[in-house]
């Protein structure tokens, strides 16, 4: 008898179909408000800087825009339920999916999670764990049927804004594949909706954690997490706020690659584009496009990890750093390692812009305020000179690197 042949790897799934509906609605809908507000300005006729409305349209135009807005939501409606109709007769999770499927939603989850959980969108990601690039379940059994041999070392591999577990393998390298390899650990890959806030993250992190200390198939001796990017600070803020958890009494090592810990430029410079397009009425409808950052994509502005650093707050309404200083878990070594696009240590290329995303001042955990300084020891941290963001996912040297700290060299007999 021939044996059944593997799942086809699918790049759409009828949830998609649902998920992008609803989407195209709400960027209908959000359109529609976007050209009222805009007409509504114009016909004020206000001065240039003058007093911004947000009131809508009245009389026909107001009916008119009205009338846009039920028709689509009848229609959105309609389509949904259609849709939901088709996704229950083909079942859930016909197919794998195709690692382009799932950088796409990835990418999607980073510029739009919050938005698609809030919604209750298909299309949200929710977190997981992954071996092998399969789900794993957090319990005993299923855990011992997935992982055989597995032993008391654990690596867990944190992915960065829009981007998931797959992307770890980049160029042909995978450090987690090559750290386990060299180690004798168990490579864990997280995958996460990365739109949502890093303390909302970090708190399922937690959460996730705790259950795979107690289910895991053997007692847990080691548990190493490697954060690449924002996964560092979903990192740092699953460990801020684990109270009374097992796990981070067998957290050893914590290593950041290309971590914001202080925030990235690209972020703060969209807040000022924001305030920009707000001062007049004539622009002020297209501020909302720079709004459509999620609350993710937010908290890179000065790298907030607690619910407090953002509670409260409209997450556009200022740019000061208004944080909970956190400092690094004690007990624990924790390592750092910056990439510069300058090719030489004192190239001022790679002093200002650090590895084309992230500077290297907040990679390395430095801050002028001493409170906000986490004193990463001299020998924990480490810059890869000529290296960008993503390429820190593959650089020979960077791997080099992490096997130096990560990989405990055998006793002498």
């Amino acid at each position: 008898m021939a044996d059944t042949p593997p799942p086809r790897a699918a790049h759409l799934r009828a949830t998609d179909l649902r998920g992008a509906s609803r989407l195209a609605v709400d960027a209908t809908l959000g359109l529609t408000d976007l050209v009222e507000n805009l007409h509504h300005n114009i016909t004020r006729v206000p001065g240039p800087l003058g007093e911004v409305s947000r009131r809508r349209t009245r009389g026909i135009t107001g009916l008119v825009y009205r009338s846009i807005r039920g028709v689509t939501r009848l229609v959105g409606g309609s389509v949904d339920a259609l849709l939901g109709q088709l996704a229950a007769l083909l079942g859930p999770g016909q197919a794998v999916a195709s690692p382009e499927r799932e950088a796409v939603l990835a990418a999607l989850n980073g510029v739009l999670g919050d938005h698609l959980q809030a919604s209750g969108n298909p299309l949200a990601t929710a977190m997981h764990l992954r071996h092998d690039g399969h789900p794993l379940e957090l319990d005993p059994v299923a855990l011992a049927r997935a992982l055989p041999q597995a032993g008391g070392r654990v690596l867990l591999l944190v992915h960065g804004l829009c981007m998931n577990g797959l992307q770890w393998r980049r160029q042909g390298h995978d450090h987690g594949a090559a750290l386990a390899a060299a180690g004798g650990s168990v490579p864990l890959y997280l995958h996460y909706n990365s739109g949502l806030h890093v303390s909302t993250n970090g708190r399922l992190l937690a959460d996730r954690l705790q259950q795979l200390v107690l289910a895991w198939p053997v007692p847990v001796q080691e548990l190493v997490i490697l954060g690449h990017s924002m996964g560092g600070l979903v990192a740092r803020s699953a460990v801020a706020q684990a109270r009374g958890d097992a796990w981070p009494r067998l957290l050893r090592k914590l290593v950041f690659l290309g971590t914001p810990h202080h925030g990235a430029p690209l972020e703060r410079g969209g807040h000022w584009i924001d305030a920009i397009l707000g001062a007049s009425p004539y622009t002020a409808a297209f501020a909302r496009l720079g709004k459509l950052r999620s609350a993710g994509i937010t908290d890179l502005r000065h790298g907030s990890l607690l619910d407090q650093d953002w509670a409260g707050d409209h997450p556009f309404a200022h740019g000061h750093d208004t944080r909970t200083p956190v400092p690094l878990p004690a007990g624990v070594d924790c390592y750092a390692i910056a990439g510069s696009l300058g090719s030489e240590p004192d190239a001022l290329r790679g002093k200002l812009l650090g590895d084309g995303l992230v500077p290297l001042d907040s990679a390395l955990g430095q801050h002028r305020q001493a409170a906000r300084q986490l004193h990463l020891q001299p020998g924990h941290q480490w810059v890869a000179q000529g290296v960008n963001h993503l390429d820190l996912l593959c650089d020979a040297a960077v791997a080099a690197q992490l096997q130096a700290w990560l990989v405990t060299p055998p006793a002498c007999g």
